[in-house]
């Protein structure tokens, strides 16, 4: 039997017997790569190429795996719109922030948000809510400095939903704060920068935070929903309504460029010791590439698959029939 050529497996790997995970894999990589060869067709169509480009990056995270001693290996393209990377970012971020959050004893969940708007107005009015944002916190900042007032503090999050009825964005900032005191403080400030023209009382959410682990899960989002129901409702009306607006999609994207779509403010966040990463030389390995088709990675040598993920008919139903390539 021919050797294999030696390769260099970077990192701690990812557990096979895992299997939760391993069925979670596969699902992200079959979403993500049917979702970017719909938004490349897009954005080159928008003669957008640095777009083009990061899409296929993401297109290409996790097509080859090696496994090896019982673990999976694959470089990660750590992009925002790939839904396995933004899994990974979301679990450190839980590790980093639910700590402080459990320091809190009643922390408010609040959501703050403006009119919703067209696709030409949707990077303009994100950018102007950070600005209104910043506004808020620094003059706080300064009053805790002159002991005149009480410093803001919390985890803010940047949001954007599709509304396919009303063909409009609603780009909106989630936050978690220590007290109710911080969070209408912080909604009575936005309502005073935006004023009735752009926003009402109504409009703005607030709650006493339930579960803190699952309110942090809630606001560590990253920037938009894949899937959303056609008449622009948060709850699914039906198995497999939900559909995929891939205009949209690429219109948030675009406008969120360059946007810090999860922060802190008013407190230093703790540091998480990271398990070391590991590398190491080896021929006893196994090469597996993913294959669309098949929703799965092939072994050509074995002729086997690595997970033997089964998307259910909802998936499939909405991968196969609920992409809309028009709507923006």
């Amino acid at each position: 039997m021919q050797k294999k050529p030696l390769i260099l497996l970077h990192g701690n790997g990812s557990d096979l017997s895992n299997t939760k995970g391993v069925q979670r894999r596969a699902r992200c990589k079959l979403i993500t790569q049917t979702t970017m060869l719909k938004l490349i067709d897009v954005a080159k169509e928008k003669g957008a190429m640095d777009r083009v480009k990061a899409y296929w990056n993401t297109y290409h995270c996790q097509n080859n795996i090696y496994t090896a001693n019982g673990k999976m290996y694959a470089p990660q393209c750590k992009n925002r719109f790939c839904t396995y990377c933004c899994g990974i970012r979301k679990a450190e971020l839980i590790n980093k922030y639910l700590p402080v959050l459990r320091t809190w004893p009643e922390p408010y969940f609040v959501t703050l948000t403006v009119r919703a708007v067209k696709a030409r107005e949707l990077q303009k009015m994100i950018k102007a809510q950070k600005r209104a944002f910043k506004l808020i916190d620094e003059k706080y900042r300064k009053r805790a400095q002159r002991k005149t007032g009480i410093k803001l503090m919390g985890i803010k999050t940047v949001e954007c939903c599709f509304n396919p009825k009303a063909q409009t964005y609603n780009p909106h900032i989630h936050l978690v704060v220590p007290n109710e005191k911080m969070a209408e403080i912080l909604i009575n400030e936005w309502l005073s920068i935006w004023t009735v023209k752009f926003t009402s009382r109504d409009a703005q959410h607030c709650r006493k935070v339930k579960n803190k682990e699952e309110d942090l899960i809630e606001i560590i989002k990253y920037g938009a929903k894949i899937f959303t129901e056609p008449d622009g409702k948060k709850k699914k009306t039906k198995r497999g309504s939900a559909k995929i607006y891939i205009r949209a999609l690429d219109n948030i994207y675009a406008a969120m460029k360059g946007i810090r779509l999860i922060d802190r403010f008013g407190f230093n966040a703790p540091k998480v010791e990271k398990e070391k990463a590991s590398s190491r030389l080896t021929d006893d390995y196994m090469q597996w590439q993913y294959d669309l088709k098949n929703r799965d990675w092939l072994n050509k040598e074995h002729e086997s698959t690595l997970t033997s993920f089964t998307p259910g008919h909802e998936l499939e139903t909405i991968l196969e029939m609920n992409i809309d390539t028009q709507l923006e």
